[in-house]
C-alpha cells in the first residue's frame, strides 16, 4: 500500500481552512505551522500542517487565545508530550533494573 501525501498551496490551504492569506502569513511567522520549504515564495503545506492548524483553531475557539498565545501553547504541549515519552522510556529502563528474577 502506497503512502499518499496530501499537499496544499497557499490558496488551497486558505480555502480549506477559511483563514485569510494575511492570517496564514501571521500563523506561519509565529511558527504555529510550517510550509514544506519556508524559503520559497510559493508555500506548500502538507497534511501535518493542516492537522496542527485545526488543533490551533480549536485552542483559538475554546480558549479564546490569540495566535501568539496559540504558538506558545502548542510549543508547550509539544514539550510536555516529549517529556512524557522520555519519562515512559526511563520508567521502562528502570523497571529492568528493579525487576526481580
Amino acid at each position: 500500500m502506497a503512502n499518499v501525501k496530501v499537499t496544499f498551496t497557499i490558496t488551497e490551504f486558505c480555502l480549506h481552512t477559511g483563514v485569510s492569506q494575511d492570517e496564514l502569513t501571521e500563523i506561519v511567522g509565529l511558527g504555529v505551522i510550517q510550509p514544506r520549504d519556508p524559503a520559497t515564495e510559493d508555500w506548500i503545506f502538507d497534511d501535518r500542517a493542516l492537522i496542527t492548524f485545526h488543533r490551533a483553531e480549536q485552542l483559538h475557539r475554546e480558549l479564546a487565545l490569540d495566535w501568539p498565545g496559540i504558538a506558545v501553547t502548542l510549543t508547550l504541549l509539544e514539550e510536555i508530550e516529549q517529556l512524557r515519552k522520555e519519562n515512559n522510556q526511563l520508567h521502562q529502563r528502570l523497571a529492568r533494573f528493579v525487576a526481580k528474577p
